[in-house]
């Protein structure tokens, strides 16, 4: 059984930073890559960053030169620093890792709040 358990979620100001995590645990065959997705209220599930397993990351061009992606493959965890925060940016954030066979797993969320 594989679980993805996301942290580092909160409550910020515009401008404020937050790191959030994600630890693969279980069992389960290598995981490839890995990516971060948000969901607003009312709103789509949305791609926000991708990491391969060899550290190439992608990211959505609403958060170009504020957010960072990165991996610890050795912990099976993923990062992903948010800096320069926006309301926009309000969302739960959620982790997903895809293994070596092709299946996907997800994690549950952390909200994520920017307010002043």
């Amino acid at each position: 059984q594989v679980q993805l358990v996301e942290s580092g979620g909160g409550l910020v100001q515009p401008g404020g930073s937050l790191r959030l995590s994600c630890a693969a645990s279980g069992s389960f065959a290598r995981i490839n890559a890995m990516a971060w997705y948000r969901q607003a209220p009312g709103k789509q599930r949305e791609l926000v960053a991708s990491i391969s397993r060899t550290g190439s990351a992608s990211y959505v061009d609403s958060v170009k030169g504020r957010f960072t992606i990165s991996r610890d493959n050795g912990k099976n965890t993923v990062y992903l620093q948010m800096n320069s925060l926006k309301p926009e940016d309000t969302a739960v954030y959620i982790c997903k890792a895809g293994d070596t066979w092709g299946t996907d797993f997800w994690g549950q969320g952390t909200q994520v709040t920017v307010s002043s």
